[in-house]
């Protein structure tokens, strides 16, 4: 917004405050001469803003008795475009004055907004979660979006209408724990009360949601985003991986995330002969820090599940670490031909 169409509504909610204001306090609030304030008043009448002229030593300008902006006039959707627009520029690591003008605009949206919009929309805010920082989300319908958020708020179940990985449709009865934004995607989490498990639905694939009667208690133990999350790093896929990798937790979860994999300590690799595996030197001496995360066994077990295999050989190479693959046989295939390709080429002249 430029500067003066701000001071045009800055005089403009000084002139709703009530009263006659004078051209030299408009001018000092506005930090501009009282000329420029007169300009702004006649923008506000091209506008159809009643602005009056009042004559006289205590003169100036003041709105006509009555007049009131109209309701903000929104729809549901235009209304969670806004809202959810503040909400994540909030996460975007803004700065102080920023985020309390976001919070500012964020309340006086909820202040001119029709009462029952305002209160589904606060539930949103309320039930949403964020794994990262926002990107750009694959927004879900929004009806859907308020009703399950709604669902939350007042722990009341919900029937949705769902299309699963596989393409087949179905209906389900949900107890959503909350809402999850996570990596360009919507989620929902809670129990699928049909079979009285945590279940996570991508909120792009429910065609429709609708509350039931009832309530339910939400459990206790991690929130959404960590649900979700872990629900990831745990779901059926083709194949399952598993690592033991020598590192420390940081270095391992830079390329390992918790909604790829999960991560446990384990015991030191050890080498055929049942001795510990070599810690590497350089020039003659060992390295004390290998030599220290030997001895302290900080050997990580790393456990996901994948539909590919090839994404992974080229992942375990830039981890620059010591690793075993425990299964399947067909990565440590994949490894080892990848291995054989570099020294290939590594070898041409």
């Amino acid at each position: 917004m430029s500067r003066p169409t701000a001071r045009v509504l800055t005089l403009l909610e000084l002139l709703q405050s009530g009263g006659t204001r004078t051209v030299a306090e408009l001018a000092g609030r506005l930090g501009v001469e009282g000329r420029t304030v007169r300009r702004y008043v006649d923008q506000l009448i091209d506008l159809d803003v009643p602005v009056e002229s009042v004559r006289g030593r205590y003169g100036g300008y003041r709105l006509a008795p009555g007049y009131r902006l109209p309701p903000l006039m929104l729809s549901d959707e235009e209304a969670l475009a806004v809202l959810l627009g503040l909400v994540a520029g909030r996460r975007a690591g803004m700065t102080t004055a920023q985020r309390t003008a976001s919070e500012t605009a964020s309340a006086k949206i909820r202040r001119v907004l029709p009462r029952h919009l305002a209160r589904r929309l606060d539930a949103l805010v309320e039930a949403l979660a964020f794994t990262d920082r926002p990107g750009e989300a694959d927004t879900p319908d929004a009806e859907v979006l308020l009703t399950l958020a709604d669902a939350v708020r007042h722990h009341r179940p919900v029937s949705i209408r769902y299309t699963g990985r596989d393409g087949r449709r179905g209906e389900r009865t949900l107890h959503a724990y909350g809402i999850v934004a996570h990596a360009g995607r919507w989620y929902v989490t809670g129990q699928d009360a049909r079979i009285g498990e945590d279940r996570t639905f991508r909120l792009d694939r429910i065609e429709d949601a609708r509350t039931l009667p009832g309530s339910f208690e939400a459990p206790a133990g991690p929130g959404p985003a960590q649900r979700v999350l872990s629900g990831f790093a745990t779901a059926e896929y083709r194949h399952e991986v598993t690592l033991r990798i020598q590192g420390t937790t940081e270095q391992i979860r830079a390329h390992f995330p918790a909604s790829v994999a999960s991560l446990e300590e384990t015991e030191p690799v050890e080498a055929e002969d049942g001795a510990a595996e070599p810690v590497p030197a350089e020039d003659g001496v060992a390295d004390p820090v290998a030599a220290g995360d030997r001895a302290g066994g900080r050997w990580m077990r790393v456990e996901l599940r994948a539909e590919r295999l090839d994404w992974l050989p080229p992942l375990l190479a830039s981890l620059d670490r010591p690793f075993v693959i425990e299964r399947p046989d067909e990565l440590r295939a994949l490894v080892t031909a990848l291995a054989a390709r570099l020294t290939s080429h590594a070898r041409r002249a």
